[in-house]
């Protein structure tokens, strides 16, 4: 049974920083691409982050380019979200992703697998 369970998530001051983890099992981790997607009440579903299996590939939404980073380490099974300089409208709920491509992780409607998520919270 693939389980993704993440961590970190919590109420940062806007500027402020967070990292998000998601530990996997169930899955050969490093077989597949990992991913980050965030939805808050109202709003639809935006992936913001993606990973390739080896972690040299990466993609991000342009809403997070250069304030997000996204990171992998096969060894622990984790794949890791860092967040910085946080805005308000970055407040959501955010899940982590697996799939078989990065492009699918980018671009699929449906997530293969997905964890149940971790709250961001930024104040202004």
């Amino acid at each position: 049974q693939v389980q993704l369970v993440e961590s970190g998530g919590g109420l940062v001051q806007a500027g402020g920083s967070l990292r998000l983890s998601c530990a996997a099992s169930g899955l050969t981790f490093s077989r597949y691409a990992m991913g980050w997607f965030r939805q808050a009440p109202g709003k639809e579903r935006e992936i913001v982050a993606a990973i390739n299996w080896s972690g040299s590939g990466t993609k991000y939404a342009d809403s997070v380019k250069g304030r997000f980073t996204i990171s992998r380490d096969n060894a622990k099974n984790t794949v890791y979200l860092e967040m910085n300089s946080l805005k308000p409208e970055d407040t959501a709920g955010y899940c982590c992703q697996a799939d078989s491509t990065i492009t699918a992780v980018a671009s699929s409607p449906q997530p293969r697998y997905w964890g149940r998520g971790a709250q961001v919270t930024v104040s202004s």
